[in-house]
């Protein structure tokens, strides 16, 4: 990858505490840091950003997630190492990632009910969103 093209940390201060600021808000969700991270790592993937991928990858395996489950994210469809709240997930993370296509449809919203709270939902969303704009700075800026 090319040189860093700008520290956009250091020159847009404020916005980057404000997404600091929202993670931290994060580590206090129910969802637990796993799922977040498992979610945070299934979206870098989707988005090609190397430093995310290293990044939550190497949180995972400290937290003790095994390689098989992590081998096998990209096919967490049909691979076995999932439970029923962890592909609700990935399937809502998959849809809001790729939403110019998939616009968020109910089949995919739908199983979020059964397997989380409405507050867990949010927290959820907002997981996703602050992951699509550090992949999207991190690419952009060739962190």
């Amino acid at each position: 990858m090319s040189a860093l093209r700008l520290p956009y940390w250091s020159l847009s201060p404020d916005a980057y505490k404000g997404l600091g600021a929202t993670k931290k808000a994060l580590e206090k969700s129910s969802l637990g840091r796993e799922l977040i991270e498992l979610v945070w790592l299934r979206m870098s993937q989707i988005n090609g950003c190397p430093y995310c991928l290293t990044m939550h990858t190497k949180a995972l395996r400290t937290g003790g997630m095994p390689d098989a489950k992590l081998d096998s994210l990209a096919g967490w469809r049909v691979g076995e190492h999932f439970d029923a709240r962890e592909r609700a997930a990935l399937a809502w993370t998959e849809s809001l990632t790729h939403v110019d296509h998939t616009h968020a449809p109910d089949d995919d919203f739908e199983p979020l009910r059964a397997q989380f709270s409405d507050v867990e939902i949010s927290d959820l969303c907002f997981a996703i969103a602050l992951m699509s704009a550090f992949n999207r700075l991190a690419i952009g800026m060739r962190q």
